[in-house]
């Protein structure tokens, strides 16, 4: 495979460009890729001066005047065609750069892999999903915000590309494939759901029935699949949750002696914990179906990050994922459940 190259959008995010333009760095030095670096470049160089690496042909800088900020509708992206995340993403449709990598505005670097990078061949609607932690590995968790309101067909394909990253990038073999509903029995969920369901069991996907609530963090599924509302509220609880159990064990600790004495000897399981939770360990989310990877990362994303983000993008095209997408939606899905 020839040199891989990637446009990483250097304005967005809570530490930009500092720890965007740091992480492109430590991407170029660990993975040897050939890093765009996009954005305001009077801001840009004096850091690549500051890291000695100012001169380095690997790290290249693209000059974008203008920036998207976090509260800005994801359509203002379409019309701000100087911003450092568009001019990235007109740089992978143009196939000057083989992905694109944003701690930006969420909605924004979804508006630019839709529409100004593009979906891939067979896909209608690319979806974000979530790789989520369970005692015996991960549950992926399809769409988690791309699509606020899809259609049965949709879930269908997002099954498939949910079956894909579980088996091509988590290494699953027949990945358990489930239906987020309110119960476990055919007939149960909203009429998205109802008629979903008769559609994933003539695919010859490992369709195990609905998934519940309750299934997500159990491993009970591999791939759980959902409409990107539902997702969405489900993430962002999760993320939630996880911040208030940490906050109420440190509370805890603080109440007593025998407490922060004990805490002592968790120590380790609870770094082991916070490895597993830590978003800066899994760089970024993908949506997949685009043409090229886009991986969105967290808006308070450091260097470490953003460095694994870039190496999230490179795992995609090493092992060919959208080519494998792209014959799973035909060979998994017969015909008559396209509709």
């Amino acid at each position: 495979m020839e040199e891989l190259s990637f446009a990483v959008d250097c304005m967005g995010g809570d530490y930009a460009p500092s720890e965007i333009v740091k992480g492109c760095v430590l991407a170029q030095k660990d993975l040897g890729y050939k890093i765009y670096l996009v954005g305001d470049e009077v801001r840009i160089n004096p850091i690549l001066k500051k890291l000695g690496e100012f001169n380095n042909p690997d790290l290249h800088v693209i000059h974008a005047p203008q920036t998207i900020a976090m509260d800005e509708p994801p359509s203002a992206v379409l019309k701000k065609k100087e911003s450092s995340l568009y001019t990235a993403g007109k740089l992978v449709r143009r196939g000057e750069a083989d992905g694109l990598i944003s701690a930006g505005n969420t909605g924004a670097v979804l508006a630019v892999g839709k529409f100004v990078v593009g979906a891939e061949e067979e896909i209608e609607r690319p979806a974000i999903a979530v790789a989520l932690p369970n005692p015996r590995g991960k549950t992926v968790l399809i769409d988690v915000g791309t699509n606020v309101d899809s259609k049965p067909k949709h879930l269908l394909q997002f099954a498939v590309i949910g079956h894909t990253y579980a088996q091509e990038i988590l290494g699953v073999k027949n990945p358990r494939v489930g239906l987020l509903s309110i119960g476990e029995e055919e007939g149960k969920g909203n009429e998205l759901v109802k008629e979903t369901y008769p559609l994933l069991k003539q695919t010859r996907l490992n369709f195990l029935g609905n998934a519940e609530g309750t299934d997500i963090y159990a491993g009970t599924f591999d791939v759980i699949v959902c409409d990107g509302f539902v997702g969405n509220v489900i993430l962002k609880a999760s993320e939630s949750l996880g911040l208030a159990v940490v906050s109420m064990i440190k509370e805890e600790i603080k109440k007593s002696l025998l407490a922060r004495v004990g805490a002592v000897f968790l120590l380790p399981a609870l770094n082991r914990f916070r490895k597993k939770a830590d978003f800066t360990e899994y760089g970024g989310i993908p949506l997949l179906g685009a043409r090229k990877p886009v991986i969105i990362t967290h808006g308070k994303a450091n260097a470490k990050a953003i460095r694994n983000a870039i190496g999230v993008a490179g795992d995609f095209l090493t092992k060919d994922f959208n080519r494998k997408l792209v014959e799973n939606i035909r060979m998994l899905i017969p015909q008559e459940a396209k509709i």
